[in-house]
């Protein structure tokens, strides 16, 4: 969710009220898409789990669930203010089982060979010229037989409906944003390479479309990052109000989002 080494908050989305309500609706609709996958991994009672770029702890809530009191969860974010943010949701929970700590996606800090599962969701397309590393490192930490689980997304593949040209204008700039960046909002259709290329087994890898129609007031990420948009030259303070207007119309409407998504298990070898 949040990663940008050696640039300090570089993460392009603004942690806010209306990006964590945006998080919590991505947890739950992971849950129950991906259910068959996170048995998969291993993401089951008693299991000792890793989440990293685990952002304000929007997982946590399912997470905790699918391992129950026997089992460990630790969240890693690269933002203090961020992974303080995870563990005041877990101190509000009273999760005995779960904690939080700040570290870089290529240097989490956690202890080598001793998680069952390690989660990494939307974190590569933000970190195109790393990405790799960032796999490898994950890989690192995992036990014999343990499973790194990892979701991203095609980004030229998200739609909305009712269309919306302005709209339309405002993600098609997101994803030019992105590539100035180096970063790969296709990054999902090579998590396979990925595991692969870290020295683990593929064990499953699927597609999948998110059709969802979002609870008023929630917007997409493009929206987020309108901010370092502006400050990158990809768009223009004027672009603000009339993309703002858009997405106004378009929420107006029960708006319909399809977002395609890719998931990858890969198994170190016992």
């Amino acid at each position: 969710m949040r990663y940008v080494p050696g640039m300090g908050d570089g993460y392009a989305l603004t942690l806010s009220a209306d990006e964590i309500q945006r998080y919590t609706m991505m947890a739950e609709l992971a849950r129950a898409a991906e259910s068959e996958l996170w048995d998969i991994a291993g993401l089951t009672t008693g299991a000792v789990v890793a989440d990293v770029g685990c952002g304000p702890g929007g997982m946590f809530p399912a997470l905790v669930s699918a391992i129950g009191p026997s089992g460990r969860l630790v969240g890693v974010d690269g933002t203090a203010s961020t992974a303080a943010a995870a563990q005041a949701l877990v101190d509000a929970n009273g999760w005995t089982n779960v904690t939080t700590q700040t570290g870089q996606a290529t240097d989490t800090g956690l202890e080598p060979g001793t998680f069952d599962v390690v989660m990494m969701r939307h974190v590569l397309a933000h970190n195109g010229p790393i990405e790799q590393e960032i796999v490898s490192h994950l890989a690192t930490l995992l036990r014999p037989g343990g499973c790194v689980y990892l979701v991203d997304i095609d980004g030229t593949a998200l739609r909305f409906l009712p269309y919306d040209e302005d709209a339309d204008d405002l993600n098609n700039a997101y994803l030019r944003f992105h590539a100035a960046r180096g970063n790969d909002l296709m990054v999902g259709l090579r998590l396979r390479d990925l595991v692969t290329t870290a020295g683990l087994e593929p064990v499953e890898y699927r597609g999948w479309y998110n059709i969802v129609n979002p609870p008023p007031g929630v917007r997409p990420p493009s929206w987020a990052a309108r901010d370092e948009m502006v400050a990158a030259g990809i768009a223009t303070a004027d672009d603000l109000p009339r993309w703002d207007a858009a997405l106004d119309r378009v929420g107006a409407k029960n708006p319909t989002i399809f977002a395609s998504l890719f998931g990858v298990v890969g198994r170190r070898p016992a």
